[in-house]
């Protein structure tokens, strides 16, 4: 029988692979599951972006091979995007690389920059792909804890008592998922300052910044960020496309051209009329944000009553596509979400898959209409 390599055995399946076989098995025996566990976006996306990828097959390049770094128009929209929401100014040639979903640039930036034996911070909690993919090229994961009672924010001071020699990158997430804490100015400066004496590349996925958040901040916005920094973002939460996999990395023109080493003998170029959606996505008004966030707004609402009937606990100031709650004491958080699923038929995530530091948490999804989450209250 042929082996599997060994690093296989440092990782295990995600968590949600796992659990929707079991979630789709009960529906498939009946059972009237209402899934309030996974963030993908139920809504559609603008109109006009589902009308730019329809007119663009008829286009004389669209079923081509694709540039490996985007059309120029996608990574100038991304510019301008970045430019308009963020007052951040990157290169179009150089500083940009579009990408099939962000996750995709977990495992891209990982590649390009880690050896075997280097180390990587991660925050506990945090989306447990980090961990994996540093796993998967024999680098050895760090994990920093995040505390409720710190504001679910690094303590920098801390890590730096700690041997930092080995740390290659770290891994930041603000907003935050799984909590939805919102970063300040402050503390992105910190981490600047941070990387840059410790010589470490800072990787801040900010794929939420735009639910449920009125200060939508990037890192790269901080001076010097770029000679330290990367961000990754997605267009995948903003405007409904999780599915259509558009992701993008942004940073200086040495670390872009380093990832694309990487991605340009994993891929052959995003399809064109994906690319023609996404640019059109990239340039909706203020007012396609006010829409979605009254529909999130609205069903946060109903998370809210559903948190409060479980005697859960929560910080009506977190932002993000999640209601990150606090059980009851003495609850364990993957057998609560198991009661749950059995006797009421409603799926949360258990805050444990995001790391140690998510035990005695569950999230609830924003991703369900309000008549299941009316119906997932009632239940309740």
């Amino acid at each position: 029988m042929i082996q599997v390599a060994d690093r296989l055995h440092t990782v295990e399946e995600y968590y949600f692979s796992k659990k929707l076989r079991e979630v789709n098995l009960l529906k498939a025996n009946g059972k009237p599951i209402i899934n309030l566990g996974i963030g993908s976006p139920d809504l559609q996306p603008p109109t006009k972006v589902i009308t730019a990828i329809a007119n663009s097959f008829q286009d004389a390049t669209a079923h081509k091979y694709q540039s490996y770094q985007g059309l120029p128009e996608l990574r100038e929209a991304i510019t301008g995007f970045y430019r308009d929401q963020f007052s951040v100014h990157v290169s179009a040639m150089t500083e940009v690389l579009p990408l099939m979903g962000s996750k995709e640039g977990i495992m891209h930036i990982s590649m390009a920059f880690l050896n075997e034996g280097d180390e990587v911070l991660i925050p506990n909690p945090g989306y447990p792909t980090y961990a994996s993919v540093t796993k998967l090229l024999g680098a050895k994961p760090v994990f920093y804890d995040l505390e409720e009672n710190k504001g679910w924010l690094p303590n920098l001071k801390e890590l730096e008592k700690s041997d930092l020699s080995k740390v290659k990158i770290m891994w930041l997430n603000y907003p935050h998922m799984p909590t939805g804490t919102k970063a300040t100015e402050q503390l992105f400066e910190d981490v600047v300052a941070f990387a840059l004496k410790h010589d470490i590349l800072i990787v801040n996925d900010n794929p939420y910044s735009f639910i449920l958040n009125d200060t939508p901040r990037s890192i790269l916005s901080v001076r010097k960020a770029k000679e330290v920094c990367l961000e990754l973002n997605s267009l995948s939460k903003t405007f409904n496309m999780a599915g259509w996999r558009v992701g993008m990395v942004l940073g200086s023109a040495t670390h872009i051209q380093a990832i694309i080493k990487v991605k340009s003998n994993m891929d052959s170029g995003m399809f064109y009329g994906i690319q023609k959606g996404a640019i059109e996505a990239l340039k909706c008004s203020s007012m396609w944000y006010k829409s979605l966030n009254s529909v999130y707004e609205q069903r946060r609402k109903l998370v809210w009553k559903l948190a409060d009937a479980l005697n859960c606990t929560y910080n009506k100031e977190a932002s993000g596509l999640f209601v990150w709650a606090k059980l009851p004491p003495h609850f364990k958080s993957e057998e609560f979400i198991d009661v749950l699923l059995k006797e009421n038929h409603i799926f949360i995530a258990p805050g444990t898959i995001f790391g140690t530091q998510g035990e005695g948490y569950v999230r609830f999804s924003l991703c369900a209409s309000t008549e299941d989450l009316e119906e997932a209250l009632a239940r309740i």
